[in-house]
């Protein structure tokens, strides 16, 4: 029979669980909820921007500078892991800072903890944006993610490229290997899968997870469940050599099927108009003169 476990290993046993879930959530905390990827408002030029160790605008230093990993602004702890030591004392501005990130350009505090791992866990390592292709040095703004096809975004094309992210490349929404109804589909690839060439052969699958892409490996999602759209052609008013069309060319460029307002001109109407009014004065005389002639053959004839 197995040991009866004490309450020592039962209560050290919890204290590893609840380790381990700390450390998956960090993992798992949403990008702008990170420090280093906090709001901050630049006291001189009084422009918002990332949280940064100088101003993108200005490059002034600020005068409360927040820790990247952590998040605080003043060191209180006494008898902490502090690189400094500040017995007594609580560190505040330039005192507490120990070093800058590489990655997120923003303030790292002189605790041994997070000198050592922020780092190694910076989520910001490889935040280049997907649309302009932009790092974290190159624009003053915060970093986003997708929430379709979880790709990295600047502040300025985060909602551009949200707007139109589920569409797929192909024509129709069927597998790309066979002729079938595609179930499952990867937002980051934009194809689409059946139900037998969306595993691989070899892989182990967890129960209750969802099925990674074959390509590259992000989760996918049930067609069903997603708005997706195929892709688009446009369409437009183009002239036959290929340059720029202007508003005086009708439909498909042609100006004589564009309605006849292109052939005349507000002269040629009103040239029209009296052309016509005499010629109606034209026949009037002669209809009167007619009567005229009708009256005196019946007036001889009275007298005869």
């Amino acid at each position: 029979m197995p040991k009866k476990k004490t309450g020592q290993r039962k209560k050290a046993e919890k204290q590893r669980v609840r380790q381990k879930d700390i450390r998956s959530a960090h993992n798992k905390k949403p990008l702008g909820e990170h420090s280093c990827n906090a709001a901050m408002e630049c006291e001189k030029c009084n422009r918002k921007q990332k949280n940064r160790a100088f101003c993108y605008f200005c490059s002034a230093v600020q005068r409360i500078p927040m820790c990247a990993q952590c998040g605080k602004t003043k060191c209180m702890s006494k008898t902490g892991d502090c690189v400094v030591k500040h017995p007594g004392v609580y560190a505040t501005g330039l005192g507490m800072v120990g070093a800058i990130c590489d990655y997120c350009e923003a303030w790292v505090c002189h605790a041994r903890k997070c000198l050592t791992t922020h780092a190694c866990t910076c989520p910001l390592q490889d935040a280049n944006c997907i649309e302009c292709e932009r790092g974290v040095w190159d624009h003053g703004g915060r970093v986003f993610k997708c929430s379709f096809c979880d790709s990295f975004l600047c502040e300025d094309d985060q909602f551009e490229h949200q707007a139109s992210c589920q569409f797929l490349e192909s024509e129709t929404m069927k597998c790309q290997s066979c002729n079938r109804h595609g179930q499952y589909s990867c937002l980051r690839c934009k194809v689409c899968f059946c139900e037998d060439h969306v595993k691989r052969k070899g892989f182990k699958y967890d129960r209750n997870q969802p099925i990674p892409c074959p390509k590259c490996n992000y989760d996918t999602h049930q067609t069903k469940d997603l708005s997706m759209s195929i892709r688009k052609h446009d369409y437009g008013r183009h002239t036959g050599d290929g340059e720029n069309y202007s508003d005086e060319d009708g439909a498909c460029g042609y100006s004589g099927y564009s309605g006849g307002y292109n052939n005349y001109n507000d002269e040629d109407d009103d040239d029209d108009y009296d052309s016509n009014e005499e010629e109606d004065d034209d026949e009037e005389e002669e209809e009167e003169e007619e009567d005229g002639e009708e009256n005196q053959k019946s007036e001889n004839k009275q007298k005869t």
